[in-house]
């Protein structure tokens, strides 16, 4: 855990051996097996996702590689040369017991969705090489895995199946993210990286957060204690003569020590501000029957939606199903192929890709947020200047007034964003936002987005974001389908982990209903039941009408979207409780029943 530029990065490049320290002992264990994710991987490699895989020297990956290839020959060439070598393969996976370790190595190439194994890494994206190179880490089952950002260009379903993947294995696992959810699920500790020192916390994020509030209010505490110290000092240092005595020399070498602690800066919570967006007409965006087609494939199909003032909607979806599409189309950067989008007139768009614009190398930081303006206009009237606005977003004074090209990856992304927010658009259109921006800088945004008063439009993968900013979702369904839901996304997911239970449910009454058919062909009559049990049969046929009740009417006050952040956690809470009671009586009345 740490700030843009902090190095964190550097820290696991330390730890994989790719670069060196400047002093301090690192010792490993002998024989212990790490692997890296790097944040920007397998950029330059020439060879196919095959070889990449599968590069390592450890008998069963070259075990596997060989079977990979002879059955992808023989689907090509089915000669008895290539049945052959298929057949050596097999044998030599029996040998080694490599099937369970073949399966486990399809499952995650399914679900990081990698199925052309002979492609030339060459010639995939950046995020699809990220993909490839984490595949490897999880197949190289190593001691130690060290992961730098692992959930960048994963969407939800992918972030999902990886946080289990990592919560059930036993490796040790250290990594860099931006993605709380995704911390509290797979973390036991968290590391904080701060004025190059580490600090420890042994629990999870929100742990974190209250025990790191502790600390700064400590160091605040102790640092005005000291420089109060240091001033009555300072007048005693002033008012002694220039002969002192022994005595006198201790108080003035604990005068000197106190300079140190007095000096150094402590960190202190920065104000939220509200911005004040340009005026907004009553006709803001019209999205009217749109549609999108790619060759055979559907990302857009016939989709209708009407913007009103202070919508805040988030857009979810797997990757490549259209989420960018879409928002180039509204941005009138691609064509739809039929349907139209009518803008207000008084609408000003500010548009953030996932592409960081190029820059001249020795630009000067203030200088590329000056371009838009040199302040930015708050709700109160007053301003902030360019400096003061880049400050509170945790690009410090330093750093404004160097190069360009000395900035990390995060803090470039945070630079294009900021120069996009200080021109007061009134229609955000935001594309994976939070990619590479440290929590910190996260949790500024959010307030920022929280108190905005235009409308927004966002895709993001970060499920903390989406809950936090989005009162909507447009979910994207598969084959162009794109549905609205009228809640937080942690209300869309329990409604749909409750149609799952539904089916289950209905599949099982379904099971037993035909399973009970067919006993009673042969089976003698059922025994009645007991006294105490029809009793149980009766409350359950009065409390379930009751709880169905409760159940609706939470979902319609749910779907009303009028809940504070807050009510809308409590009421899904309660709604998965609720929806969890129904389901275990209607299991043990069917179980009576039968």
């Amino acid at each position: 855990m740490a700030a843009n530029g902090s190095g964190k990065t550097t820290l696991l490049k330390i730890l994989a051996g790719k670069e060196t320290y400047d002093e301090g002992n690192l010792s490993f264990r002998k024989g212990i097996r790490i692997s890296y994710l790097e944040q920007h991987p397998l950029q330059g490699v020439d060879a196919s996702i095959m070889d990449v895989l599968f590069e390592s020297d450890v008998p069963l990956m070259q075990t596997v590689k060989r079977y990979e290839q002879a059955l992808e020959r023989v689907q090509r060439d089915d000669s008895p040369q290539a049945q052959n070598e298929l057949t050596k393969a097999i044998a030599e996976m029996d040998v080694h017991n490599a099937w369970n370790y073949e399966s486990n190595v399809k499952e995650i190439l399914g679900k990081l969705n990698i199925t052309n194994l002979q492609q030339n890494v060459s010639s995939l994206s950046g995020g699809e090489r990220k993909k490839v190179a984490l595949c490897m880490v999880l197949i190289s089952h190593s001691e130690v895995i060290l992961l730098d950002e692992p959930t960048n260009h994963l969407d939800i379903k992918m972030i999902e199946w990886l946080e289990d993947y990592l919560s059930k294995s036993n490796q040790t696992l250290l990594l860099v993210s931006h993605d709380r959810y995704f911390i509290d699920k797979v973390s036991t500790d968290i590391y904080e990286l701060d004025n190059c020192e580490i600090n420890k916390y042994f629990g999870n994020f929100a742990y974190y957060l209250e025990k790191k509030a502790e600390r700064q209010q400590q160091a605040a505490a102790q640092h005005a204690k000291a420089k109060n110290l240091y001033k009555k000092e300072l007048e005693w240092i002033r008012r002694m003569p220039q002969a002192r005595g022994t005595k006198s020399r201790s108080r003035i070498e604990a005068f000197e020590r106190l300079q140190e602690p007095v000096s150094q800066k402590v960190e202190q919570e920065s104000l939220d501000f509200s911005v004040k967006t340009q005026r907004i007409g009553s006709k803001i965006l019209e999205i009217n029957n749109i549609s999108k087609t790619y060759g055979d494939k559907t990302v857009i199909q016939d989709f209708s939606h009407i913007y009103k003032r202070g919508d805040k909607i988030g857009i979810v979806g797997t990757n490549g199903c259209g989420k960018t599409t879409l928002l180039e189309i509204i941005t009138e950067k691609t064509k739809a192929d039929s349907g139209k989008v009518v803008l207000g007139q008084t609408v000003q768009i500010g548009y953030y890709t996932q592409n960081t614009p190029k820059e001249k190398p020795d630009t000067k930081v203030i200088d590329i947020i000056k371009r838009s303006t040199d302040s930015i206009l708050l709700a109160d009237g007053s301003r902030l200047s360019a400096s003061q606005y880049l400050t509170h977003f945790g690009i410090p004074p330093q750093k404004q007034f160097t190069d360009y090209s000395l900035l990390s990856g995060g803090e470039k992304r945070l630079l294009f964003l900021l120069s996009i927010l200080i021109t007061n658009p009134n229609f955000l259109i935001l594309d994976e936002p939070t990619n590479d921006l440290d929590i910190y800088t996260q949790m500024k945004l959010e307030n920022f987005l929280d108190q905005y008063t235009g409308c927004l439009l966002v895709v993001s993968h970060d499920r903390h974001f989406l809950d936090r900013i989005c009162s909507q979702l447009f979910v994207f369904e598969g084959n162009g389908k794109i549905k609205e839901y009228p809640f937080t996304y942690s209300s869309y997911i329990e409604q749909e982990k409750e149609k799952q239970r539904e089916a289950q449910l209905a599949e099982k009454v379904k099971e037993s209903s035909k399973q009970e058919n067919q006993k009673n062909k042969t089976a003698p009559a059922k025994r009645k039941l007991s006294y105490k049990e029809q009793r149980e049969k009766e409350e359950i046929e009065k409390l379930l009408p009751e709880l169905e009740k409760q159940k609706q009417e939470l979902e319609e006050k749910l779907n009303q979207g009028e809940m504070t952040h807050e009510q809308l956690t409590d009421a899904t809470l309660l709604y998965q409780k609720l929806s969890e009671e129904i389901e275990e009586k209607e299991l043990r009345w069917l179980e009576l029943s039968e």
